[in-house]
């Protein structure tokens, strides 16, 4: 195996903030020899008003401590996330509530349908991964979770996978209201993507953790 060079460890080794302080510097020098060529060059009989040099140099600047105020807020968000990410860690093994499909693997499924109090009747929409309408049952009006058993009307279980719930109330055979209810569903994994906080569930579907709206 090739020796790796000293020289080129300590290039990899160079931090992105490093980088981009050099880049700066690069782009400064070259902008103060493009001002020096530009003074040079001028019509001896028409120069440039001085307050237009100051305007160029005072515009780069402004560029620059722009490029520097990015990266520390930057360098702050990421901070701020991994704080957040250790007081989540404590989520792991715990049911979260969400908003959300579900995954069944044969056990049942605890759902919070909250049906308006006012509605006459509510029935459960259950469809399956293609988005496809599977059964549709009555549920109670009533604010009490309950068990998604995931079998059929002739007691067959469902097949293994990720089944989406809908709510529809109604009032005089009309609905009223519809929405997807709350299941709880056990978190396996805390993790980040794209700068934000993500709830990883039993069954690998993944919730930013800005929808869960309680734990236990």
């Amino acid at each position: 195996m090739d020796a790796i060079s000293p020289s080129t460890t300590s290039s990899q080794s160079k931090s992105p903030s490093t980088t981009k302080q050099s880049v700066i510097s690069s782009d400064f020098e070259t902008f103060l020899v493009m001002l020096t060529a530009q003074m040079e060059n001028q019509d001896p009989l028409n120069p440039l008003d001085s307050q237009d040099f100051a305007t160029q140099l005072a515009t780069f600047s402004g560029v620059e401590q722009q490029v520097k105020t990015n990266d520390l807020l930057s360098g702050l968000n990421t901070q701020l996330l991994a704080s957040g990410m250790g007081d989540m860690a404590s989520w792991v093994g715990m049911e979260a509530r969400v908003a959300a499909p579900a995954y069944f693997d044969g056990a049942p499924i605890e759902i919070a349908a909250n049906p308006p109090s006012f509605a006459a009747r509510a029935e459960l929409v259950v469809k399956d991964e293609t988005g496809s309408e599977i059964q549709r049952i009555n549920i109670p009006v009533s604010d009490d979770p309950f068990d998604w058993a995931g079998v059929t009307s002739g007691g067959q279980p469902f097949a293994h996978g990720i089944y989406s719930f809908e709510v529809e109330a109604y009032s005089n055979n009309e609905v009223i209201d519809s929405h997807v209810p709350d299941i709880f569903a056990r978190v396996s994994e805390i993790r980040t993507i794209d700068s934000a906080a993500v709830v990883v569930l039993e069954g690998g579907e993944i919730y930013p953790a800005s929808l869960v709206t309680g734990l236990r």
